[in-house]
């Protein structure tokens, strides 16, 4: 959950000062009844890119945030840009696109794997 109090956005339930586990969403979404095909974890973070693009938010911005590494050797050698103020203001928006869909403005609903 995210209550803005602790280190991470994401906090171990079980074990404090600790993030979650990278496998406790996947669990859940199997927990849902979402095979690994119809929609993974990892899926959220493509998810948030091609949004954050349509945005028009830049590229180096959107992958620093994704901690992706620079395919390019010479940039990635030179620049050490860390463009926290523009990431800051791109969470802010994302948390607010969140928010919009989560009281229900644009909700497109996902097709779920029926419960056995």
């Amino acid at each position: 959950a995210l209550t803005g109090r602790g280190r991470y956005a994401f906090p171990n339930p079980r074990t404090s000062g600790r993030p979650m586990s990278e496998n406790a969403i996947t669990a859940a979404l199997r927990a849902l009844g979402y095979d690994g095909q119809t929609m993974t974890a990892h899926g959220f973070r493509s998810s948030a890119s091609t949004l954050l693009h349509e945005q028009g938010y830049p590229s180096d911005v959107i992958e620093r945030q994704l901690a992706h590494k620079e395919a390019n050797a010479v940039k990635d050698a030179y620049n050490r840009a860390q463009h926290l103020p523009e990431r800051i203001a791109m969470m802010q928006a994302w948390a607010d696109y969140c928010d919009a869909l989560r009281i229900g403005a644009d909700v497109v609903p996902f097709r779920r794997k029926p419960a056995p």
